[in-house]
Order: structure tokens, then C-alpha cells, then sequence
């Protein structure tokens, strides 16, 4: 089959013909039928991820496809099934699976890093029948190939990990896929957004997703932009997620806060912002509560789902543009430069 692949870290991608992926016992073949570019999968061909153990590497992990092979162990699901899968896939069997966590069991499976991704014709996935959802046919190609990374990611980070509540302020710092994907769940749940980012592009179309409030931090100054949420919510937001993964955009989720906010930490910290500082003084001074968000459960892809076939969201309207399989050797490594706003999807 034909895919895109590399060889080294941070080295050039190439369109080659490789081995078609065989479904485990447990597993399923899906033949790609659209799938996203993401700064996660950027990450791991920067060589971020230590799950990428190793090369050559396929990259891609948020896709929609049909399963065209099963496992023998596989019975909820057959050839012919359109699905999504979590980027996350917990093994089902666990103490974090049993207790409703798949995003963060030890086994985890993550097609694009610890096994071949979706930068392909067919990709094979791990833990089938704990892990796929079905995608309704409401739902084109194109926009759900966003569901298995950036939608649902934003969706536990402000339904469940941030609990947002109608009439509450979220402060969304940083508009790319999964900020804008925020910007229209908590639009969504009732709350009133401010958004976040230097590119007015974004904030343009975080306004169209329902921000009440939008701050270019270029323009205000980035040791400004905390107070310049807290002026437009009053006393600042009730949650804050850092939708970037930045040192910079960390901090100022934090120092935006309210007494007794929540900051949900969304975005990659990686390299040289790994271990940011962060004010702690804050924290503890103004009882803030710090949550991580990683992924989510194929369980709770429901009520998303719902948002989506209601209308009440609209990923279709980030999706800036629509190329086949070979571009990604050029739009992953632009990914770097957070080039022009909304999302990339290609067509296998």
C-alpha cells in the first residue's frame, strides 16, 4: 500500500509503498478514508514521543475509515463498519479501563506512535472492540476525521476534565484545531468564551464559533494577556485551558484564573518547555485546581457525536483544507510554524 513515511527524526518525509497492515487477534484493519494533521503527530516526527520506538515510522492518528479485516478475537465489529478510534486505545482489561480511564491505561495502544498511523491507505488498530466508534452517516468523511484527536480531546478537556458550566467564563489560550474545537464545545455547553492566540485569522474564526471576547497576545503583550482576561470577564475565568502546550501560555492560563478557577493543561509541553515554570504562588493563594487532559474514552464519544449531528458545533468549519495523501510531506513539517488557522485533512 502507499503511505508516508520517514526515516529519521526531524528527517524527510517520503510517499513509499510498504507492507499492508494484517488486524491482531484483538485488532482491526480500517482502510483510511480521510485523516488530519495534527502538531501531535509533528511531536513525533520531531522525535518527541518515546513511544515511537521504531524507524521507519508512519505518522497519523486522527482518521475515519472502514474496517476491512477483523481479528479472530473481534466481535462487535465486522467489515464494512465506518469508524473513529481515540488516539488513545486502552487495553479494556486494566484497573484505569475498568475504572472508566482507557486514556491513561499502561498499555495503551496509539496508532501514528506506538504502532503505524494513518498517514496511509490502511491502518491497523489494537483493543478493537473496547476502542471504535461508530461514526454516523450524518457525519462526512472529512469532519470526522477531527473526532479521534482534536474534537475529542477538547471535549474531555472542557465537559469532563473542566466541568463547564453554563454562564461560566473558559479562557481558551491558543486557537489552533484543539483550541477552536474548545471554543465550540464550551459555546456549546452554555459558557461564554474568551479566546486567545497572535494570529487574527484564528481569533476571526474563534469569534465564529461563538467567543464572546477574543485577545491577540502579539498585540496586547504576553505578559499582559492575563489581565486582559480578567477585565473582560470580570473576575477572571472559571476555567483556563492551555490549548498550545507552551511555558508561556501554561503560566498565563493559570494567572487568568479567578479564586478557585480550574486550568486544564491540553496542549504538548515538550522539549525545552517540558518542566515550565508555573505560579504555584497562585495555586495555593487562590485555591486553583490543575488538571491534565489526555485523550478520551471511545465511551464517552456520544454525547459529542450528538453535539456534532444536532449542529450545535461545526468542526467542518475549521477544516481549511482538503489534500491527498502525498501533501503530508510537506504539511506535517509545517506544523512548526502554526501556518494560517483552522485544520488540514487529506483524502487517501
Amino acid at each position: 500500500m502507499q503511505a508516508v513515511c520517514f526515516d529519521e527524526f526531524g528527517g524527510p518525509l517520503r510517499v513509499a509503498e510498504v507492507r499492508e497492515p494484517t488486524a491482531a487477534a484483538d485488532g482491526a484493519v480500517i482502510a483510511v478514508r480521510a485523516t488530519g494533521v495534527c502538531r501531535s503527530d509533528w511531536h513525533g516526527w520531531r522525535g518527541h514521543d518515546p513511544d515511537i520506538a521504531t524507524l521507519p515510522h508512519v505518522p497519523g492518528h486522527e482518521f475515519v475509515g472502514e474496517i476491512v479485516e477483523v481479528g479472530r478475537d473481534v466481535r462487535a465489529w465486522g467489515a464494512g463498519d465506518r469508524v473513529t478510534i481515540p488516539f488513545v486505545a486502552g487495553c479494556g482489561t486494566c484497573a484505569e479501563c475498568s475504572g472508566g480511564a482507557p486514556q491513561v491505561c499502561p498499555q495503551q495502544y496509539q496508532p501514528g506512535f506506538s504502532g503505524w498511523g494513518s498517514f496511509a491507505e490502511r491502518v491497523a488498530v489494537r483493543y478493537a472492540d473496547f476502542n471504535l466508534v461508530r461514526v454516523p452517516s450524518a457525519i462526512d468523511d472529512v469532519t470526522a476525521a477531527a473526532f479521534g484527536c482534536r474534537l475529542a480531546t477538547a471535549y474531555r478537556a472542557v465537559a469532563l476534565q473542566g466541568r463547564a458550566a453554563a454562564g461560566e467564563w473558559v479562557a481558551v489560550h491558543g486557537c489552533g484545531g484543539v483550541g477552536l474545537s474548545a471554543v465550540m464545545v464550551a459555546t456549546a455547553l452554555g459558557a461564554r468564551v474568551v479566546a486567545v492566540d497572535v494570529s487574527d485569522e484564528a481569533l476571526a474564526l474563534a469569534t465564529s464559533f461563538g467567543a464572546e471576547c477574543v485577545i491577540n497576545a502579539r498585540s496586547v503583550g504576553n505578559a499582559n494577556v492575563a489581565n486582559a482576561v480578567r477585565e473582560a470577564t470580570g473576575r477572571g475565568a472559571h476555567l483556563s485551558l492551555d490549548a498550545l502546550g507552551s511555558a508561556e501560555t501554561a503560566a498565563n492560563s493559570l494567572r487568568c484564573l479567578r479564586p478557585r478557577g480550574r486550568h486544564v493543561q491540553v496542549g504538548l509541553l515538550a522539549g525545552t518547555e517540558a518542566q515550565p515554570r508555573l505560579p504555584m504562588e497562585l495555586v495555593i493563594s487562590r485555591e486553583l485546581e490543575i488538571r491534565g487532559s489526555h485523550g478520551m474514552a471511545a465511551a464517552d464519544y456520544g454525547s459529542l457525536l450528538a453535539l456534532a449531528v444536532s449542529g450545535k458545533i461545526r468542526p467542518a468549519a475549521m477544516v481549511r483544507e482538503v489534500l491527498p495523501l502525498e501533501a503530508a510531506v510537506e504539511a506535517l513539517p509545517r506544523m512548526e510554524r502554526f501556518p494560517g488557522a483552522g485544520v488540514t485533512v487529506l483524502r487517501a
